[in-house]
């Protein structure tokens, strides 16, 4: 229990004196004492309950208080029966060491606050906490309408006192009852979780932070409608969630560490619960990849894209840009050592992966479609248009995309203690592409970047599209598609542009690069205004995202117009 419901409870007539940042504390036990120093009989997250007998004079006060402190005493209650009023010295000592203190009114005896306490936290509570678990059992037998993890987490809340979340192996919160836990926190949880687990340790991991314990247990996969457990844990250590519960389950007892059991289990009914209904994103994707691997018809893959656009970015109204990522986990293998099967753990890990880390609930998963094609995972990614800031209305829209780095920016921590020192995770993003016929050229530069990211040390690297820049193409190994789809995506928004408005971008740009950026010379040979040629010029820049006072940008463009 916590010492905030203890100040809650009017019958045990406390009141505080000091600590009200700490009234989150967990009481383990109760003690009474009026020893100058009792801390032989002190184990830590005690409520010591005194009478003051000890306190002789002012000096008596601060090595008591900090006695309590050093081991771990979760407040000191005070009697007012003998003295009336709390010395100031006693006040100020608690509040140096951060101890809550109490007063307790003279007309309530310790014993009375001692049951309580006892009462609240033993496990001798057998009858309160079958009630607990009969109540959780019937939830794990009533199916997915049963209420999901929240329920059961405020059970625990409500019934034992346990605040718990769960979370995913890269730290982000699938599910909690009351306050979320600090993101920077949870990806600490996550990481510890996943080192106990690499090193074979049975749950639940007792992990100490800023001198609270959390017991994080492991939530594993029922085994409905899947293989059989794999003996390596390599298999499943990237995908499983976990359960952080805020508390030392080192000294609990067997009935309530059946019962924490008992919550993963459920916790696991509805994982694959959600699992099964991703199923229908995950056969979208493996179709649509299976089309462009296979050169298909761009009609084809179009009509498919129809298909899965509804159901991704339901509402939306009009066709999305497309983006391409793609991820594989890799480990090394011992000799003799079966080898894992690496394709189903990157593509839940790319799941995972492509959910923004600020969101919380499994749901916000829904709109991901990840396929595997052998230790390749590969997901197509819909991106909402949004219109060019301070444009005209007929400017087409652009995407908002992915960027690698930032991808893994916040579960790269937690993901490379899950590698540990034989494991792998490599990542490539592509450019947004707005039509089917650039999904191939988009499926091999997302490769590409992957094989970038590769060549880089570290257990966990990405690479995005525009790290193949115009120098990278000329050399010999990068694929043609890659090449057309650096082309495509710097010239056709002005393709298209010109297309409508019949705006002249693409002769404008090259006789713009032919001029050497010379605006006179190039407005006379295009037989122009200089204002109507840097309007023109603007324009480019607004559509492409590109510089042309820049060398790096010229030097694109000029390649781009080459290679089409």
């Amino acid at each position: 229990m916590r010492l905030r419901a203890l100040l809650e409870n009017d019958a045990l007539g406390l009141r505080l004196l000091g600590g009200e940042d700490e009234l989150d504390r967990t009481v383990r036990g109760v003690m009474t004492t009026d020893l100058k120093d009792p801390s032989r009989y002190l184990s830590g997250g005690e409520l010591v309950l005194t009478g003051l007998a000890w306190l002789h004079e002012p000096g008596d006060a601060e090595p008591f208080v900090r006695i309590l402190a050093s081991t771990g005493v979760a407040a000191l209650a005070v009697g007012e029966a003998e003295l009336g009023d709390i010395p100031d010295d006693l006040v100020q000592a608690c509040s140096r060491h951060r101890l809550p203190l109490f007063a307790v009114n003279e007309s309530v005896a310790f014993a009375t606050i001692t049951e309580h306490v006892v009462r609240q936290v033993s496990g001798e509570r057998a009858g309160d906490l079958a009630a607990v678990v009969d109540r959780h059992r019937r939830l794990m037998t009533s199916g997915p309408a049963g209420g999901g993890p929240e329920v059961v987490l405020d059970l625990l809340g409500s019934d034992l006192d346990l605040r718990a979340w769960v979370l995913s192996p890269t730290g982000r919160q699938i599910a909690g009852a009351g306050e979320p836990l600090e993101p920077g926190l949870a990806a600490s949880l996550a990481g510890e979780h996943l080192a106990a687990t690499r090193t074979g340790r049975r749950g639940p991991h007792r992990i100490g932070v800023a001198g609270t314990t959390y017991s994080l247990f492991p939530i594993r996969n029922t085994g409905r409608g899947t293989p059989p457990p794999s003996r390596d844990v390599r298999e499943t250590v990237l995908s499983d969630w976990l359960l952080a519960v805020e508390a030392d389950a080192g000294d609990w007892p067997a009935a309530r560490l059946d019962l924490l059991q008992g919550v993963t289990q459920l916790i696991a009914v509805e994982r694959d619960r959600r699992d099964a209904a991703r199923t229908v994103r995950r056969r979208l994707a493996q179709e649509v990849l299976e089309l462009v691997q296979t050169g298909a018809a761009p009609a084809e893959i179009a009509a498919r894209l129809r298909v899965a656009a509804p159901v991704l970015l339901p509402g939306l109204g009009t066709a999305p840009h497309w983006q391409v990522v793609v991820a594989r986990v890799e480990w090394e293998q011992e000799p003799g050592q079966n080898a894992v099967d690496s394709g189903p753990v990157a593509q839940a890990l790319l799941e995972e992966i492509l959910v923004d880390p600020t969101a919380s609930g499994a749901e916000s998963a829904d709109r991901i479609a990840v396929a595997h094609s052998g230790d390749e995972a590969i997901a197509l990614v819909p991106l909402a248009a949004s219109p060019l800031p301070d444009s005209e209305d007929d400017m087409p829209p652009v995407a908002l995309g992915l960027h690698a780095d930032a991808l893994l920016s916040a579960v790269r921590t937690p993901l490379s203690a899950g590698l540990a020192d034989d494991g792998r995770l490599t990542l490539g993003v592509s450019a947004a592409v707005h039509s089917a016929e650039g999904l191939r050229g988009a499926l091999e530069e997302a490769r590409h970047a992957r094989r970038v990211a590769a060549a880089r040390p570290g257990r966990v690297c990405a690479a995005g599209h525009h790290e193949l820049a115009s120098h990278v193409l000329l050399l010999p190994f990068v694929p043609d598609d890659v090449r057309r789809a650096f082309t495509a995506r710097l010239l056709d928004p002005l393709r298209d542009y010109d297309r409508r408005h019949r705006a002249e971008l693409i002769p404008t740009l090259e006789a713009f690069l032919d001029c050497d950026g010379s605006w006179t010379r190039c407005a006379t040979r295009l037989h122009l205004h200089v204002n109507t040629l840097r309007y023109r010029v603007g324009r480019i820049e607004q559509l492409t995202g590109r510089d042309l006072s820049r060398l790096e940008d010229k030097l694109d463009f000029f390649l781009a117009l080459r290679m089409s």
